[in-house]
């Protein structure tokens, strides 16, 4: 499903229009309806507060009202502007629900007498700001939604929360914290994007008319994950096949102290479907390592003596490369040294095998982009925000500045660089080399733990080593990861989850993905 910005929700609205000859008033009533049907399945209560601007969300607002009313709801409205500062169909809105006999007064009633007018019964509908907001909410606006976020009465905002913005899902001086939200024809960047995304609560996306041909248009270039669309990722496994079918996969992980990066990501790698899994460690690892592996094979390579990798590892991995395995991943648990930063490099510009780079391999290149463009293959980077920051190696980036221009950070690094980005994190953004992103919608808190990245890294090269394309790798990997997550946090809960449950929950995973192809 593709997300859109404000102003490409417009340009949907303003085709729609002018195009397909539907009038505004038509669409307005449409949203409305749409928003009382959606509180109509919600509440058994039947007394609502109405909170209108005195734009299109105002308008909305105003639809709700009026049909509500007509079916006998207690209702009253609270314009935030004077009736005679409204305009267009807001103006025709509010001259239609005056006629209908709706009760409609100043906000500053609502804000001085607000005891007799909420009850525990009541229901609150924010029609304040909607998705055009451009700069900061201040006085009587700031008094209104402070005033609604401590009513403890339920909320439905109306498009996105008050507050918030639709481009970045910042908050925008002060916010209204939705129970829910009801917006139309496509998300909103906003909708997805933290903060955003938990002041919005749970959303509903209401058809109201839009023409097909422009909600899916091609010239929007990020689209949220769909389980639907990302089942008909899932390779094929013919009958007449075997393990060399499913790619050699080569693991270039782990470190004194941290094998278990290793273990993790093979095991992922072959749970996702891969036909043959090497794990390459240093030399003075390798008897811990083959004790502990199963199906995995090892590749012993040059040891500095402490349990790290030296840089003469850098040719034994590429002939094997070149002679066995089909796709790369490295940098689990491997640590970073100046050894590791030469390997790192050596691989990027002398592979001639897809590889994705993870955690000590994306620290061991920081500040180094220039890099990526010396590649004669696919890169596919999955950094967590601090990993990012250090990849960049720029002052304006600190961890909290990524997380909240995520999206945009994601898609300017793939796009500069020819790479492909998994930003890790709430929500986990996957970007191309081509200007595409895409925000998935799978994944839980319980996931915050060691070694789910190291899983993940597994995963992506799995999926790569089955003939994916880097970017459906990377697609089918994060949603499955995060899909694999909500099914342990499901049946264990989100405290006591590591990342081997993820591994665990794989094949269920699988198995709803597959179901849901097949219904498709």
């Amino acid at each position: 499903m593709k997300v859109v910005t404000a102003q490409e929700m417009r340009e949907i609205d303003a085709k729609t229009i002018e195009r397909y000859c539907i009038p505004s008033t038509v669409l307005m009533e449409r949203a409305g309806l749409a928003v009382a049907s959606k509180i109509k399945e919600i509440f058994n209560r039947k007394k609502i507060i109405v909170i209108a601007g005195s734009g299109n969300n105002g308008g909305d607002g105003l639809v709700v009202a009026r049909n509500l009313y007509n079916e006998g709801w207690d209702v009253k409205v609270f314009l935030t502007s004077r009736p005679e500062d409204l305009k267009g169909d807001a103006l025709l809105q509010y001259k239609v629900a005056v006629k209908f006999g709706v009760d409609i007064q100043p906000i500053k009633e609502l804000l001085v007498c607000q005891s007799p007018v909420l009850t525990r019964h009541s229901i609150i509908v924010d029609a304040i700001l909607g998705t055009g907001l451009s700069k900061n909410v201040t006085g009587r606006l700031s008094a209104v939604i402070t005033f609604l976020n401590k009513s403890n009465v339920p909320v439905v905002s109306i498009d996105i929360p008050s507050g918030i913005s639709s481009g970045s899902g910042q908050i925008m001086g002060d916010a209204v914290r939705a129970d829910y939200t009801v917006t139309f024809g496509l998300p909103k960047r906003g909708h997805l994007l933290y903060p955003g995304a938990e002041y919005a609560g749970k959303l509903f996306i209401e058809d109201i008319g839009f023409p097909k041909e422009l909600l899916e248009s091609e010239k929007f270039n990020v689209e949220l994950l769909m389980k639907n669309e990302v089942s008909t990722l899932i390779p094929e496994r013919l009958n007449y096949s075997h393990k060399g079918d499913y790619g050699h996969v080569l693991i270039v992980a782990g470190s004194r102290g941290k094998t278990g990066a290793a273990f993790m990501a093979a095991k992922a790698c072959l749970r996702s479907g891969a036909g043959l899994v090497t794990i390459g460690v240093p030399d003075s690892l390798s008897e811990i390592v083959q004790s502990r592996v199963t199906e995995e094979m090892t590749l012993i390579l040059p040891d500095k003596g402490d349990g790290t990798l030296s840089a003469k590892a850098s040719d034994i991995i590429r002939d094997f490369l070149n002679e066995k395995a089909d796709v790369l991943a490295i940098g689990p648990g491997i640590g970073v040294s100046a050894d590791t930063q030469k390997i790192i490099k050596n691989m990027i510009k002398n592979s001639t095998k897809p590889m994705v780079i993870d955690a000590d391999g994306v620290n061991s290149i920081k500040g180094e982009r220039e890099v990526f463009k010396k590649a004669r293959v696919p890169v596919i980077l999955t950094p967590h925000p601090g990993e990012m920051a250090r990849l960049l190696q720029d002052t304006r980036y600190r961890i909290q500045d990524i997380e909240k221009d995520r999206l945009n950070i994601a898609m300017s690094f793939a796009k500069e660089t020819g790479t492909y980005l998994v930003l890790k994190g709430v929500p986990t953004i996957i970007a191309g080399s081509d200007g595409k992103a895409f925000i998935n919608s799978t994944g839980n808190p319980g996931m915050a733990t060691g070694g789910t990245g190291d899983v993940l890294t597994g995963m992506i090269v799995g999926f790569l080593s089955q003939g994916l394309k880097p970017v459906q790798a990377s697609i089918l990997g994060v949603y499955t990861h995060g899909l694999a997550g909500d099914i342990a946090a499901s049946e264990k809960g989100e405290h006591p989850l590591i990342a081997t449950d993820i591994i665990d929950k794989l094949p269920a995973a699988f198995y709803s993905l597959s179901m849901t192809h097949r219904e498709v």
